[in-house]
Protein backbone atom coordinates (compact mmCIF):
# COMPACT_ATOMS: atom_id res chain seq x y z
CA UNK A 1 0.00 0.00 0.00
CA UNK A 2 2.79 2.37 0.92
CA UNK A 3 4.54 1.71 -2.37
CA UNK A 4 1.30 2.30 -4.25
CA UNK A 5 0.75 5.63 -2.51
CA UNK A 6 4.28 6.74 -3.32
CA UNK A 7 3.71 5.83 -6.95
CA UNK A 8 0.46 7.82 -7.00
CA UNK A 9 2.17 10.88 -5.52
CA UNK A 10 4.93 10.72 -8.08
CA UNK A 11 2.39 10.40 -10.87
CA UNK A 12 0.31 13.35 -9.69
CA UNK A 13 3.39 15.50 -9.13
CA UNK A 14 4.51 15.19 -12.76
CA UNK A 15 1.09 15.50 -14.39
CA UNK A 16 -1.40 18.20 -15.16
CA UNK A 17 0.56 20.05 -17.80
CA UNK A 18 3.39 21.10 -15.49
CA UNK A 19 6.72 22.29 -16.84
CA UNK A 20 9.15 19.47 -17.61
CA UNK A 21 12.81 19.54 -16.68
CA UNK A 22 14.12 20.21 -20.17
CA UNK A 23 16.95 22.55 -19.41
CA UNK A 24 19.57 21.18 -21.80
CA UNK A 25 21.82 23.79 -23.33
CA UNK A 26 20.89 25.04 -26.80
CA UNK A 27 23.46 24.04 -29.40
CA UNK A 28 25.67 26.85 -30.75
CA UNK A 29 24.29 26.37 -34.27
CA UNK A 30 20.68 26.83 -33.18
CA UNK A 31 21.61 29.78 -30.96
CA UNK A 32 23.42 31.45 -33.87
CA UNK A 33 20.48 30.87 -36.21
CA UNK A 34 18.02 32.41 -33.72
CA UNK A 35 20.34 35.36 -33.13
CA UNK A 36 20.59 36.07 -36.86
CA UNK A 37 16.83 35.73 -37.24
CA UNK A 38 16.32 38.28 -34.46
CA UNK A 39 18.87 40.63 -36.01
CA UNK A 40 17.33 40.49 -39.49
CA UNK A 41 14.35 42.79 -38.75
CA UNK A 42 16.63 45.55 -37.42
CA UNK A 43 17.75 46.69 -40.86
CA UNK A 44 14.22 46.45 -42.27
CA UNK A 45 12.74 48.42 -39.38
CA UNK A 46 15.35 51.15 -39.71
CA UNK A 47 14.84 51.27 -43.50
CA UNK A 48 11.05 51.60 -43.15
CA UNK A 49 11.50 54.23 -40.44
CA UNK A 50 14.00 56.34 -42.43
CA UNK A 51 11.97 56.19 -45.65
CA UNK A 52 8.88 57.39 -43.80
CA UNK A 53 10.77 60.10 -41.86
CA UNK A 54 11.99 61.57 -45.14
CA UNK A 55 8.57 61.37 -46.75
CA UNK A 56 7.38 64.87 -47.52
CA UNK A 57 6.47 66.77 -50.66
CA UNK A 58 5.80 70.36 -51.61
CA UNK A 59 4.24 71.47 -54.90
CA UNK A 60 1.70 73.92 -56.27
CA UNK A 61 -1.05 72.12 -54.34
CA UNK A 62 0.66 72.64 -51.00
CA UNK A 63 2.86 70.68 -48.62
CA UNK A 64 2.38 67.26 -47.07
CA UNK A 65 4.49 65.25 -44.67
CA UNK A 66 4.22 61.91 -42.88
CA UNK A 67 3.73 63.85 -39.64
CA UNK A 68 0.38 65.12 -40.93
CA UNK A 69 -1.03 61.59 -40.71
CA UNK A 70 -1.40 59.78 -37.39
CA UNK A 71 -1.12 56.34 -39.02
CA UNK A 72 2.28 57.17 -40.51
CA UNK A 73 3.55 58.56 -37.20
CA UNK A 74 2.45 55.32 -35.55
CA UNK A 75 4.33 53.37 -38.23
CA UNK A 76 7.53 55.30 -37.45
CA UNK A 77 7.21 54.68 -33.71
CA UNK A 78 6.36 50.98 -34.16
CA UNK A 79 9.38 50.40 -36.40
CA UNK A 80 11.63 52.23 -33.95
CA UNK A 81 10.41 50.07 -31.06
CA UNK A 82 10.79 46.89 -33.11
CA UNK A 83 14.33 47.78 -34.15
CA UNK A 84 15.36 48.37 -30.54
CA UNK A 85 13.69 45.18 -29.31
CA UNK A 86 15.20 43.09 -32.12
CA UNK A 87 18.69 44.32 -31.30
CA UNK A 88 18.26 43.71 -27.56
CA UNK A 89 16.66 40.28 -27.96
CA UNK A 90 19.38 39.21 -30.42
CA UNK A 91 22.07 40.19 -27.89
CA UNK A 92 20.34 38.18 -25.17
CA UNK A 93 19.74 35.18 -27.44
CA UNK A 94 23.43 35.13 -28.36
CA UNK A 95 24.49 34.65 -24.73
CA UNK A 96 25.07 31.02 -23.67
CA UNK A 97 22.27 29.78 -21.38
CA UNK A 98 20.49 33.13 -21.65
CA UNK A 99 17.32 31.59 -23.07
CA UNK A 100 17.35 28.34 -21.09
CA UNK A 101 15.46 29.55 -18.03
CA UNK A 102 11.69 29.58 -17.82
CA UNK A 103 11.36 33.35 -17.07
CA UNK A 104 13.43 34.20 -20.16
CA UNK A 105 11.42 31.83 -22.34
CA UNK A 106 8.16 33.38 -21.10
CA UNK A 107 9.56 36.89 -21.64
CA UNK A 108 10.55 36.15 -25.23
CA UNK A 109 7.18 34.55 -25.90
CA UNK A 110 5.15 37.50 -24.54
CA UNK A 111 7.27 40.22 -26.13
CA UNK A 112 7.47 38.47 -29.51
CA UNK A 113 3.68 38.23 -29.56
CA UNK A 114 3.27 41.85 -28.48
CA UNK A 115 5.71 43.23 -31.06
CA UNK A 116 4.13 41.12 -33.83
CA UNK A 117 0.72 42.66 -33.20
CA UNK A 118 2.24 46.13 -32.79
CA UNK A 119 3.99 46.16 -36.16
CA UNK A 120 1.12 44.34 -37.88
CA UNK A 121 -1.33 46.99 -36.68
CA UNK A 122 1.00 49.76 -37.85
CA UNK A 123 1.29 48.23 -41.31
CA UNK A 124 -2.43 47.54 -41.62
CA UNK A 125 -3.51 51.04 -40.58
CA UNK A 126 -0.97 52.67 -42.87
CA UNK A 127 -2.03 50.45 -45.77
CA UNK A 128 -5.63 51.54 -45.28
CA UNK A 129 -4.60 55.21 -45.35
CA UNK A 130 -2.64 54.59 -48.55
CA UNK A 131 -5.62 52.85 -50.13
CA UNK A 132 -7.75 55.94 -49.50
CA UNK A 133 -4.95 58.19 -50.75
CA UNK A 134 -4.73 56.28 -54.03
CA UNK A 135 -8.44 55.63 -54.58
CA UNK A 136 -10.35 58.18 -52.52
CA UNK A 137 -13.84 57.44 -51.27
CA UNK A 138 -16.70 58.52 -53.50
CA UNK A 139 -19.27 57.75 -50.79
CA UNK A 140 -18.03 60.66 -48.70
CA UNK A 141 -16.70 62.67 -51.66
CA UNK A 142 -13.01 62.15 -50.84
CA UNK A 143 -10.85 62.52 -53.91
CA UNK A 144 -7.58 60.66 -54.28
CA UNK A 145 -4.48 62.50 -53.08
CA UNK A 146 -1.77 60.49 -54.83
CA UNK A 147 -2.53 62.07 -58.22
CA UNK A 148 -1.32 65.35 -56.71
CA UNK A 149 1.36 63.96 -54.36
CA UNK A 150 2.73 60.99 -56.26
CA UNK A 151 6.22 61.04 -54.76
CA UNK A 152 4.85 61.15 -51.23
CA UNK A 153 2.60 58.18 -51.88
CA UNK A 154 5.36 56.12 -53.51
CA UNK A 155 7.71 56.59 -50.58
CA UNK A 156 4.95 55.80 -48.09
CA UNK A 157 4.10 52.65 -50.06
CA UNK A 158 7.74 51.52 -49.93
CA UNK A 159 7.81 52.03 -46.16
CA UNK A 160 4.60 50.05 -45.67
CA UNK A 161 5.86 47.17 -47.85
CA UNK A 162 9.08 46.98 -45.85
CA UNK A 163 7.01 46.97 -42.66
CA UNK A 164 5.08 43.92 -43.84
CA UNK A 165 8.40 42.12 -44.41
CA UNK A 166 9.14 42.91 -40.76
CA UNK A 167 5.76 41.37 -39.86
CA UNK A 168 6.78 38.14 -41.62
CA UNK A 169 9.97 37.92 -39.54
CA UNK A 170 8.07 38.57 -36.33
CA UNK A 171 5.48 35.92 -37.12
CA UNK A 172 8.32 33.43 -37.54
CA UNK A 173 9.92 34.57 -34.28
CA UNK A 174 6.56 34.22 -32.50
CA UNK A 175 6.21 30.65 -33.75
CA UNK A 176 9.73 29.80 -32.58
CA UNK A 177 9.27 31.33 -29.12
CA UNK A 178 5.87 29.59 -28.78
CA UNK A 179 7.44 26.25 -29.66
CA UNK A 180 10.31 26.78 -27.20
CA UNK A 181 7.84 27.60 -24.43
CA UNK A 182 5.16 24.96 -24.90
CA UNK A 183 7.55 22.07 -25.49
CA UNK A 184 8.60 22.57 -21.87
CA UNK A 185 5.20 21.39 -20.62
CA UNK A 186 3.89 17.87 -20.21
CA UNK A 187 0.81 16.92 -22.23
CA UNK A 188 -2.55 17.04 -20.37
CA UNK A 189 -3.59 13.80 -18.73
CA UNK A 190 -6.80 12.02 -17.68
CA UNK A 191 -6.95 10.67 -14.12
CA UNK A 192 -9.31 7.80 -13.24
CA UNK A 193 -10.03 8.50 -9.56
CA UNK A 194 -11.76 5.12 -9.02
CA UNK A 195 -8.83 2.98 -10.12
CA UNK A 196 -6.13 5.56 -9.33
CA UNK A 197 -4.78 5.11 -12.81
CA UNK A 198 -3.36 7.94 -14.87
CA UNK A 199 -3.33 7.73 -18.65
CA UNK A 200 -1.49 10.38 -20.62
CA UNK A 201 -3.58 11.63 -23.54
CA UNK A 202 -0.60 12.14 -25.79
CA UNK A 203 1.68 9.69 -24.04
CA UNK A 204 3.69 7.04 -25.78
Amino acid sequence: MEKSNDHDKASHGGSGGGATEKWEETSPGIRTAETMLRLAPVGLCVAALVVMLKDSETNEFGSISYSNLTAFRYLVHANGICAGYSLLSAAIAAMPRSSSTMPRVWTFFCLDQLLTYLVLAAGAVSAEVLYLAYNGDSAITWSDACSSYGGFCHRATASVIITFFVVCFYILLSLISSYKLFTRFDPPSIVDSDKTLEVAVFGS
